[in-house]
């Protein structure tokens, strides 16, 4: 998100009420905009079938599909997506523009090639028993989105927040207009839908790069493979954390006591999915607070930290803004915990009115509230994991990747041995241990900032 906070800053100059208001409404629109839209655009997709899909199957079907190929693909190109962009940040910063667009045509190419592999061999040993339509429709659609992942972190490499956000809604609200008019052809039309809102997604994103980045030379380069070029921990990081996110899912998808078979292998859990949907839906205002106090006080300090580091600044005004560092990480955490905090106290009281509301049963109401504590949590531990990036400390970030995962799957675990009573609390807890040792670990590395600054050179 590096670069966002020059944004932030226009707009909290304005110092008033209505400028500080823009400020978080543009970092939530910011932080959370694409997966808020496409939530809504596949939930929207579901409702205008109801009536005319049948048998209504097929529209459960059609989410649980959207819902995998978006999960794989994510899991699948976090190898490369950390670890391109900081090879692409890095070559900018060397002023080699020209080597840029061309290795994003690697990495475009890699990834599709690689993705079409995976997507052939998935559906020829698993997907048995459906129709032809549906598996070439799933193949293509998530090839395209192993392509819109990784163009979506080029564009925010290149600091276009604004035009991500607009692409997406455009793709949306073509994914949901093809399928108002494919609906008639039952999970096929539905599916045909998405992967066209997809295309000119991929097709929109992809355009505005060459805009910003005209041709020249080789359309594809693979400098980004060279040994050294990209960063072996980013890699992992990428991965681990995509890979610890989904594990409870996956966990509940497959475990016999909490799921049902949807189509194909394709499995999902009723108990576990709704809760954590609409409590995903809840960490909106937790992000933009995060946005909004890392990417503007944290940052602001940082600058100044290293900048003083670089141009000879005294042993006090280097202590002084390594001090600061501390106090607006702090801040901005605290920030984090207490909007997270009022949040979680809103669902506890209007929970059980929500779920009415949606039509869901109130049985869901102690899962709900779990994974609302839980989702607050995965905001405080990006925070920390973000400043952990700023202070290029890539290897802790690993360590907490591979903490979350295995805390994850562990309890997780432990929580479907024990029983209902206890299904979301390995998620839970999981984030919760990784969250406390992160700030630990944070703690004592701005500790010794200074130190490890001038004496690891």
């Amino acid at each position: 998100m590096a670069g966002i906070g020059f944004e932030l800053r226009k707009l909290l100059q304005k110092d008033s009420y209505f400028g500080l208001f823009q400020a978080y409404t543009y970092a939530g629109i910011i932080s959370s905009g694409p997966w808020v839209l496409s939530i809504i655009g596949i939930l929207f997709v579901g409702f205008i079938s109801l009536g005319v899909v049948y048998p209504r199957m097929q529209i459960v079907q059609f989410q649980v599909s959207v819902t995998y190929l978006i999960m794989s693909s994510l899991i699948l190109t976090g190898f490369i997506q950390l670890g391109f962009t900081r090879f692409i940040a890095d070559s900018l910063f060397r002023k080699l523009d020209k080597q840029v667009l061309s290795n994003f045509g690697g990495v475009l190419l890699l990834v599709t090639t690689v993705g079409g592999v995976f997507g052939m061999a998935a559906i020829y040993l698993f997907f048995h028993g459906v129709s032809l339509q549906y598996r070439l429709l799933m193949l293509s659609c998530f090839v395209m989105l192993c392509a819109i992942w990784v163009a979506t972190i080029f564009m925010s490499g290149m600091k276009q927040y604004k035009e991500i956000v607009v692409l997406f809604a455009i793709g949306y609200s073509v994914t949901v207009a093809g399928a108002v008019l494919l609906r008639g052809y039952g999970l096929e039309g539905l599916l045909l839908g998405f992967g066209i809102g997809h295309f000119v997604l991929l097709f929109g994103m992809i355009i505005m790069i060459l805009r910003a980045f005209p041709m020249e030379g080789t359309v594809v380069s693979f400098e980004y493979l060279r040994p050294g070029a990209m960063y072996t921990s980013l890699i992992w990081a990428g991965f681990l954390y995509n890979m610890a996110v989904w594990a409870d899912k996956l966990m509940f998808w497959y475990y016999p006591d909490t799921s049902q078979l949807i189509i194909g292998p394709l499995r999902a859990s009723l108990i576990y999915d709704l809760p954590i949907f609409l409590a995903y839906l809840a960490i909106i205002p937790g992000m933009a607070v995060f946005l909004v106090r890392i990417e503007t006080d944290f940052v602001e300090y940082y600058e100044k930290f290293y900048d003083a580091v670089r141009e000879g600044g005294s042993l006090d005004h280097i202590m002084n803004m390594r001090d600061n560092m501390l106090f607006t990480v702090q801040q901005g955490l605290f920030e984090i915990v207490k909007i997270q905090a009022i949040t979680v106290l809103l669902v506890f009281v209007l929970g059980e009115r929500l779920l009415d509301w949606l039509g869901i049963s109130s049985l869901y109401l102690p899962l709900l509230y779990v994974d609302v504590v839980a989702a607050g949590l995965q905001v405080v531990l990006l925070g920390i994991l973000n400043v952990f990036f700023y202070l290029d400390k890539r290897r802790i970030v690993v360590w907490l990747c591979v903490l979350f995962l295995i805390a994850n799957v562990s309890l997780t675990s432990l929580s479907l041995y024990l029983g209902a009573s206890y299904y979301g609390y390995g998620f839970a807890l999981s984030l919760l241990i990784t969250v406390l040792v992160g700030m630990h670990l944070l703690s004592r590395k701005l500790d010794l900032l200074e130190y490890e600054t001038f004496m690891l050179q």
